[in-house]
């Protein structure tokens, strides 16, 4: 072995050491964090992660699958709200939250929905829908304006006694789509019909498994989840985004 190859050698077992001991030590003070955080503020004993952040010193709490917090290494401090990278113009805090809370589009209970087929219906989109929600009936009439797009309705109802009556009427109608269009665009209300409309109720369970929380929310094929209503320029330039 030559001395170039041992001294090779040498610095790779030298960075080796250095890469463990860096490791063992982040693990050591997440958890004297975690320790630390425990005793101060009971409520976060269950931490899912804590990570660096961009900023030194000030690390990531992740809580509940996608709620966000920041602290310093000391945990002294508890910092709620957005870290926003200025240089970039990014809101960090929501991109993460964004990517905790994606969605495969595949995963989606779409045998849950209704479809509607405009065009060629090369484009996907998932909407959650209450069928009392404002909003909604607001995003319905930009709706109408997209070709070109396979639409699936998963009702979602969660405002109220009402809305689950309306929307278990519409999932029991002959023509689903023409009854939901009915009432959202031209306020005919829903026959009241009867049948097995157990799909409902899973919508909504899903949803509280997955953090839905409002109404619309809409998912595109890339898993791009949107929540609230946005206008008709905006649903294109999201579906065309995905081609």
């Amino acid at each position: 072995m030559t001395m170039t190859s041992r001294w090779l050698k040498h610095l790779l077992g030298l960075s080796a050491c250095l890469a463990l001991t860096l490791s063992l030590s982040a693990q050591a003070q997440e958890a004297n964090l975690r320790k630390i955080l425990a005793e101060r503020l009971p409520a976060l004993a269950k931490i899912d992660e804590i990570s660096k952040t961009p900023l030194p010193g000030i690390f990531e709490i992740r809580l509940n699958g996608s709620d966000i917090y920041y602290t310093d290494a000391e945990g002294n401090y508890l910092i709620q709200g957005s870290l926003i990278d200025l240089k970039q113009k990014r809101n960090l805090t929501e991109e993460r939250i964004e990517k905790l809370s994606a969605i495969d589009f595949d995963s989606l209970p779409l045998k849950n929905a209704f479809t509607q087929v405009r065009g060629n219906g090369k484009r996907k989109l998932a909407i959650f829908a209450d069928p009392n929600c404002g909003y909604c009936k607001r995003f319905e009439k930009d709706l109408s304006k997209i070709d070109n797009v396979t639409i699936y309705h998963v009702l979602f109802p969660i405002l109220g006694e009402d809305s689950q009556v309306k929307a278990k009427n519409i999932w029991c109608a002959k023509d689903k789509a023409k009854t939901w269009n009915d009432w959202m665009l031209n306020g005919i209300t829903p026959p009241t019909l009867k049948c097995d409309a157990a799909v409902v109720d899973a919508n909504v369970e899903f949803g509280k498994k997955n953090r839905i929380t409002g109404t619309p929310t809409l998912f595109f094929a890339d898993n791009t989840r949107v929540p609230g209503a946005i206008d008709a320029k905006q649903i294109e330039k999201l579906l065309s985004a995905v081609h």
